[in-house]
């Protein structure tokens, strides 16, 4: 193959993106559900097509099925449709009737102005430009859940009837502790200004049985010990297509596959393929291979989620100079920008690895919005992405898989220490510990 004739058939290759058409119209991909199943048996088999030993690896999850959700004001419904509100995963069932205690977007300052104790707390998605990091939902949750709140309520900052969904709980107890529902900016809004101070019940209806996710994994190159993971999750949640989070990913690993099959005699180190179930409920599936894993064996992780949302990529690189390095070194060779981001980033299936100090990339994309968009809500649609992007991204990425295989970057490993300063630093790890996420000692 010459030079750049990849580079052509990567452009023209429709590969990517009819996987992508594959994994939206199967469905409801929730972890644990015939539908992730599905998207994961559709997944191996694509990668069969260009790398060897495609395979499933399945473990046990708490599985988590939606049933209704509402919430009244002295009895009188405010929100009962699906376009309104909405539970958020692993919440538990049940009823909780608490006055409305509105804490803004939830920062830890709001909570300690505010009494929460026996009440229900409302909490935007989004946090002020003014404040210095990102407060995931997660944290708000378990803040209103210290606070002594009996539910919680988080509201969406995007306008357009569009309730936020997210999971709940933790490792050590992944269904949550209270009542948790989203609902719309536009219910938000309605409730903060005629509830506010009055009494309001939050509702949860759902199901909580064991289930199964799997992982997908496939390999190419050299049969070394060393290899580099290039890895998505392939669960979405149920109540949409998952086109951006995560769809888009796993078509982008299996465009990568095909990609790297033409050139794989470039790769002195293997690439190990790996698709991951259950991240939206906890990590779980990444957790899975990290724990099963010898971490010195692994060169790094090159983790797609979040690509193909807008045009110029973004890569969290943890504070690895290497990896800054070579994503800079791709960008400068085809004239074509990356935007690079050396802070932490723990929400997502390069974290188990980073945080024990493997070099890993969070590789998503610039929207110039705020908070997650369209994620999360029911227009997570295909409609939302453009082929050009896909490829675009597709041609880069692989470049950068072949920049971290064939020997020519190769980024030392941290001690996980550094890891947690950063992170302290960063002014992340009080929220970590809030939920339950801080995996080092104190």
């Amino acid at each position: 193959m010459d030079d750049t004739d990849w580079i052509g058939e990567t452009f023209t290759s429709t590969v990517g993106w009819d996987h992508l058409e594959t994994l939206v119209d199967i469905g409801n991909r929730m972890a644990g559900s015939d539908g992730e199943r599905a998207a994961a048996e559709a997944t191996r088999d694509a990668l069969a097509e260009y790398a060897r030993g495609a395979r499933l690896s399945e473990f046990g999850i708490q599985g988590w099925e939606r049933g209704d959700s509402a919430v009244h004001a002295d009895g009188s419904p405010v929100a009962t449709q699906a376009h309104e509100c909405i539970a958020l995963p692993r919440s538990p069932a049940g009823e909780a009737t608490g006055e409305l205690v509105d804490v803004g977007h939830g920062l830890p300052a709001d909570f300690e102005d505010a009494d929460c104790e026996g009440e229900i707390v409302l909490a935007r998605s989004d946090v002020p430009d003014w404040y210095d990091r990102y407060i995931h939902r997660r944290e708000k949750y378990y803040h209103a859940v210290e606070a002594g709140a009996a539910g919680f309520i988080y509201r969406n900052h995007v306008e357009g009837v569009l309730p936020p969904t997210g999971s709940v709980g933790t490792a050590d107890a992944p269904i949550g502790e209270i009542p948790a529902i989203g609902v719309a900016s536009e219910t938000g809004a309605r409730l903060s200004r005629r509830s506010g101070g009055d009494h309001i019940t939050v509702s949860v209806d759902c199901e909580t049985p064991d289930a199964t996710s799997q992982n997908v994994h496939a390999e190419l190159g050299p049969d070394t010990d060393e290899r580099l993971l290039v890895t998505s999750h392939v669960d979405a949640h149920d109540i949409a297509e998952g086109a951006m989070d995560n769809g888009a990913g796993t078509a982008m690993v299996v465009e990568a596959a095909r990609a790297l099959a033409g050139r794989e005699d470039e790769l002195e180190t293997r690439v190990e393929f790996v698709v991951f179930g259950a991240e939206e409920v906890g990590l779980v599936g990444s957790n899975r291979l990290a724990d099963e894993t010898a971490h010195d064996d692994v060169t790094a992780v090159l983790n797609f989620d979040g690509v193909v949302q807008g045009r110029t990529l973004k890569c969290y690189t943890h504070g690895f100079d290497a990896l800054a390095t070579a994503a800079e070194d791709v960008a400068d060779r085809f004239d074509h920008p990356i935007s690079l981001t050396p802070e932490q980033g723990p929400h997502s299936d390069h974290w188990p690895f980073v945080r024990r100090g493997v070099p890993g990339y969070h590789v998503t994309s610039e929207t110039g919005g705020e908070g997650r968009g369209w994620g999360h809500t029911h227009a997570d649609t295909l409609d939302k992405l453009e082929p050009r992007t896909f490829r675009e991204q597709a041609v880069l990425l692989t470049e950068l898989a072949v920049t971290l295989a064939d020997d020519s970057v190769r980024p030392a490993h941290k001690d996980p220490a550094e890891i947690a300063d950063a992170l302290e630093a960063q002014d992340l790890a009080e929220g970590m510990r809030i939920t339950g996420d801080w995996p080092f000692e104190d």
